[in-house]
């Protein structure tokens, strides 16, 4: 088939333009399995030889994807990467607004945002100024705890 080589790249740009569309980074390979196979086509190689490379490319480059972006961006165990709320258990913030009420609301700078607190306690009062740490989140609301001498470092407020 002489136009095989053609259809092969016609059929890998197709599929490299559907990777775009896509929540994951698999039909990439794909596609360059396809432009492999067609480098073979237009040197010669038969339709099922063509073939053969598609799925040998392709299956090689995806199995290797996974296990490199595996190893290095799934983290785990104790070097489990956190962001948004869940990062802010263990942090140190900032009373704001003392406490007020029965529940004895008060206000909390950090990470640059102002949470309502409580005491995770139930009893402690918030004073303005006071250095807290985020024990932890309820919904909208965060829960704290006093705590004694500088933040450590690293700690936001």
């Amino acid at each position: 088939m002489e136009n095989a080589g053609i259809i092969w790249i016609v059929f890998g740009i197709i599929l490299m333009i559907a990777e775009i569309f896509t929540m994951g980074f698999f039909l990439f390979w794909f596609g360059l399995g396809a432009f492999a196979a067609a480098f073979v086509g237009f040197l010669g190689v038969g339709l099922v030889g063509q073939f053969f490379v598609f799925a040998l490319v392709s299956g090689i480059l995806a199995a290797m994807s996974r296990t490199i972006f595996k190893r290095y961006f799934q983290r785990t165990g104790k070097h489990e990467l956190k962001t948004g709320v869940d990062a802010l258990p263990g942090k140190v913030g900032v009373v704001t607004i003392s406490s007020k009420g029965a529940m004895k609301e008060g206000a909390v700078k950090v990470y640059g945002s102002e949470w309502t607190a409580f005491p995770s306690d139930g009893v402690s009062e918030l004073k303005q100024g006071e250095k807290v740490e985020v024990v932890r989140i309820e919904g909208v609301s965060i829960y704290v705890k006093r705590i004694s001498g500088p933040p450590e470092r690293g700690d936001w407020h």
